[in-house]
């Protein structure tokens, strides 16, 4: 991610300071490769690529820290923390024994207008996916899966995968934009939407455990060792 690059911050109803919407496009960033461990990140770099002050940035920064996303380097600036293989694979693991059965937990709990949401935020994938937009699609993405998997009450849960989320990495999506296979992926969004209409939480959670496993193949740019 040039230093020269501008950041956009896109305004989702539910954001309510600057200081959230910068750490989730960084998160956005970071998940997605754009933002990658060796080089240095600062404050005043940052805030002058969003166009916006320093303060919310530095705010935001300390919020990622918290999360063990960046560190701090003394007097220069931030970096992204070094996450390895053997963690992306224990990650992914945790993932696909919590996710695909808490998905299917919150079919019947999800109402009309929650689906509705689903559909958007879903459709917001796709665009992203189509158009190259690996932070947008990253956030789009989070919050799908959150809102899916908040409808099953288990809130411990969903902090649980957030965390978990924001330690994956997906170096490989770049490479599927180049190819146009990631709108093929985020089609699986819409499908997801597709059998919580028809209340089939058996086949969701098929889909949901097919979906994670491209988080250590294709998405990751590997295959799992």
């Amino acid at each position: 991610m040039a230093e020269s690059r501008h950041l956009a911050l896109p305004s989702f109803a539910r954001w309510t300071s600057v200081r959230e919407e910068v750490a989730n496009v960084l998160r956005g960033a970071i998940i997605a490769g754009e933002m990658r461990p060796g080089e240095l990140y600062s404050a005043s770099g940052l805030a002058e690529r969003f166009g916006i002050s320093a303060t919310p940035v530095r705010e935001a920064m300390l919020d990622l820290v918290k999360q063990g996303l960046v560190e701090v380097i003394r007097n220069r600036g931030y970096k992204v923390t070094v996450i390895s293989e053997a963690d992306l694979d224990q990650i992914t693991q945790i993932r696909h024994l919590l996710e695909p059965t808490a998905a299917a937990e919150a079919v019947p709990h999800i109402t009309a207008d929650e689906l509705v949401a689903l559909r958007e935020l879903a459709s917001a994938i796709v665009d992203a996916a189509a158009e190259g937009n690996l932070v947008s699609y990253i956030n789009a993405d989070r919050e799908f899966h959150i809102r899916l998997l908040s409808a099953a009450g288990n809130h411990r849960l969903v902090r649980i995968v957030e965390d978990l989320r924001a330690q994956t990495r997906l170096y490989g999506l770049s490479a599927l934009v180049a190819s146009g296979r990631l709108v093929d992926s985020a089609q699986e969004h819409v499908e997801m939407c597709d059998l919580i209409a028809s209340g089939d939480a058996k086949k969701l959670k098929k889909l949901m455990s097919t979906h994670l496993g491209h988080t250590r193949r294709e998405w990751a740019g590997r295959s799992p060792e």
